[in-house]
């Protein structure tokens, strides 16, 4: 058990052929690595296969939040070239025209408080406070009668991760699959990608096999994909992710739970969100909050009983996530196998569900 709480033992070998550059031709056509953590049973299925694990009266929850075009490639006033990775949605100021964000940048010298970067005629960012490793707090200008969701999508790049390469930049496949068909409230950097394998069909078929679906919003922040820098993992510090769950949803998970039916988690941000809101009483509170939960070896799971979520890096806090689910050798061996049988890992891969 000790061993669970050492970085170096979260550590995989992945062949990068197995890293997954471009989503499948159809989003449930993606293949399902099944683990059954009770019986230690593996099959290896298809993700519409999704609808025979599933049973009435069992709950699926979903994370709608929506990821925005962070991604703004400009110049400084000085004309060197410069990129803005917005870190928060952009608020309005009360001025119109004007928002403000918190974002990384990445240029050949740090803009100083005051100074500008074009992102093209119409739109620019001013820097109002250099907030040291790489991030700036700053205004974006704009039109003054275009709301920002429109001038982003005009102008801006949807955030792949790293693993993801594309010379030319997001293209607009990416635009269209680097977000599940149920987005809906825009504020996440990244996709919670496990949501990614649904399509509009299958959930229907869901809903019609008496699944109740459940939604709540965890905006997936940069943190996510923040390296875990301590060789032992409780010294680690979690990131924080805006997360809202209704008085309806929580009421309805809370039920389906009473009643005996199975909570079905769609992703580590909905687990994060959904132990979070019940970390006070056992049940699913109705909530607005910053979730700061940590989840790793020896937790006690509260709400979720299976989750469907994809392959995660090596060392990586959503790596130590499921292995408390369902055990960090049980999970790496299992990563050993997909690897071998040549499924595609990370945002734009293939599929795992554990079941109890």
């Amino acid at each position: 058990m000790q061993q669970d709480f050492t970085l170096a033992a979260y550590d995989y070998h992945l062949p990068p052929e197995n890293i997954a550059q471009h989503p499948t031709d159809k989003r449930e056509e993606s293949r399902l690595f099944v683990l059954n953590r009770s019986t230690n049973t593996r099959e290896h299925r298809r993700f519409t296969d999704i609808i025979d694990l599933l049973q009435s009266g069992d709950m699926l929850v979903i994370n709608d939040t929506k990821v925005f075009p962070a991604r703004l490639i400009g110049r400084k006033d000085t004309g060197g070239k410069a990129e803005v990775f917005l870190l928060s949605y952009p608020l309005e100021s009360g001025e119109k025209g004007v928002s403000t964000a918190q974002a990384l940048i990445k240029s050949s010298k740090r803009p100083q408080p005051g100074s500008s970067i074009i992102i093209n005629d119409a739109l620019s960012c001013t820097v109002l406070e250099d907030m040291g490793d790489g991030q700036a707090s700053l205004a974006l200008h704009y039109e003054k009668n275009t709301a920002i969701a429109e001038i982003l999508m005009r102008y801006g790049q949807i955030p792949l991760p790293p693993y993801i390469t594309r010379e030319q930049g997001s293209t607009d496949v990416d635009r269209q699959r680097y977000q599940t068909v149920y987005a809906n409230n825009y504020g996440a950097v990244a996709a919670p990608t496990a949501g990614l394998h649904f399509s509009e069909t299958l959930l229907e078929q869901i809903r019609a096999k008496g699944v109740g679906i459940a939604t709540i919003t965890l905006h997936v922040g940069y943190g996510t994909f923040a390296p875990v820098r301590t060789e032992a993992i409780l010294d680690h510090s979690i990131h924080q992710e805006f997360i809202h769950i209704s008085k309806e949803n929580a009421a309805a998970i809370n039920q389906v739970k009473e009643l005996g039916g199975t909570i079905w988690a769609v992703g580590t941000t909905t687990v994060r969100a959904l132990e979070f809101a019940a970390k006070k009483t056992g049940q699913v509170q109705a909530i607005t909050d910053w979730c700061d939960l940590y989840i790793v070896p020896g937790y006690r799971f509260q709400v979720a009983h299976n989750l469907i979520t994809n392959f995660h890096l090596p060392q990586s806090s959503l790596l130590f996530l499921v292995s408390a689910l369902c055990g960090r050798e049980k999970l790496l061996d299992c990563y050993c196998e997909a690897i071998a049988q040549g499924y595609r890992f990370y945002s734009y891969g293939d599929a795992m569900v554990i079941i109890k």
